[in-house]
């Protein structure tokens, strides 16, 4: 009876240092989430974490409402991995960190092809820096002016309005002064809430926001959603690439870039979800205008060091792919 308690007290013992060794092994990550458990980014990484096992990583995912509190505690290293939003991220890797640099993607087809260029082999070195890594980007779609009025239809008729600014993305700040705008300081947790309740007359948001953040409430009768994307938001997974298997990084990116249709068609619904007598079409004759202003900016915020070089290179040239006739392709400002 004793050699069978002796027995039976091993295999618990055994038992539970296999399992100790099964917690210790697997990687947590912090997720960004602004419905938390429930919304669509924790949905896919609960995908992700199945076909990481399969990858060499064990993920043990821990949501966050709060973005800033996750890439604190991931740069405190009690995450191995955080899933962000590029402009967040652009603190631990300029280069991916610069797509979403104000006017660089103009529409769905650039974006598409710039991100499956990101999971190519050739470029796994620009996706490290330091001991980050970037193992996967998706797109969380166009950002729009979301304007209190539908008189601001013009450039010229930003000036001394309030526009919410993120304070962690100096291009922001820089570009809103440049109009002749008030930023007014916000975070991703309550620049919905100041549009709401008319603290700022304009926020730039992709379609994703709309509905879960009600921002419907903020335009009312008279505002309106401008169809001119000014960036092209991204979610990017980011590691401590001295915590997953040699390879790993690469494998995920590639599994995110076979990602793209579903965070696509996501983007899509919400687009589709905004009502059509909110959209506002700005004048065809104003739109090139535009352009070249949203490029002129973003060349001086390159030249600042704000925006990395590399890729506003590779960005321009994958635009001039999908678009090779038009006139900034012959030449040589990016």
């Amino acid at each position: 009876m004793r050699k069978l308690n002796h027995l039976a007290v091993a295999l618990v013992a055994a038992t539970a240092a296999t399992a100790s060794m099964q917690a210790a092994a697997a990687n947590k990550i912090c997720v960004f989430d602004i419905l938390g458990a429930q919304g669509d980014v924790s949905g896919m990484m609960k995908d992700y974490a199945l076909a990481a096992s399969k990858l060499g990583a064990t993920l043990d995912l821990k949501s966050y409402t709060d973005e800033r509190t996750a890439a604190e505690d991931f740069k405190a290293g009690q995450c191995d991995g955080v899933m962000l939003t590029g402009m967040r991220g652009r603190q631990f890797n300029s280069f991916t960190g610069s797509l979403d640099s104000i006017g660089a993607i103009p529409s769905y087809q650039v974006m598409e092809k710039a991100l499956a260029t990101l999971a190519n082999p050739a470029l796994a070195a620009k996706m490290v820096q330091g001991k980050y890594e970037v193992a996967g980007v998706a797109p969380a779609g166009a950002a729009y002016l979301f304007v209190k009025d539908r008189s601001i239809n013009h450039v010229d008729k930003l000036a001394g309005k309030k526009i919410a600014i993120f304070d962690y993305d100096k291009a922001q700040a820089k570009m809103v002064q440049k109009v002749g705008a008030q930023p007014v300081s916000s975070d991703i947790t309550n620049f919905a809430a100041k549009f709401n309740n008319n603290a700022v007359d304009i926020v730039a948001s992709p379609a994703l926001a709309y509905k879960p953040l009600e921002l419907y409430k903020g335009l009312g009768k008279a505002g309106a959603v401008v169809r001119f994307p000014i960036a092209q938001l991204t979610f990017q997974m980011v590691i401590n690439k001295d915590k997953f298997p040699a390879g790993f990084g690469q494998k995920s990116r590639v599994y995110w870039d076979g990602q793209y249709d579903r965070a696509k068609a996501l983007i899509s619904k919400a687009e589709k979800d905004i009502p059509a007598s909110v959209w506002m079409d700005l004048p065809a004759k104003d739109k090139d205008g535009y352009v070249v202003m949203l490029r002129d900016a973003r060349i001086s915020l390159t030249k600042d060091g704000i925006y990395d070089p590399v890729m506003m290179k590779l960005l321009k040239k994958t635009r001039c792919s999908v678009d090779s006739g038009d006139a900034e392709c012959s030449q040589n400002l990016e």
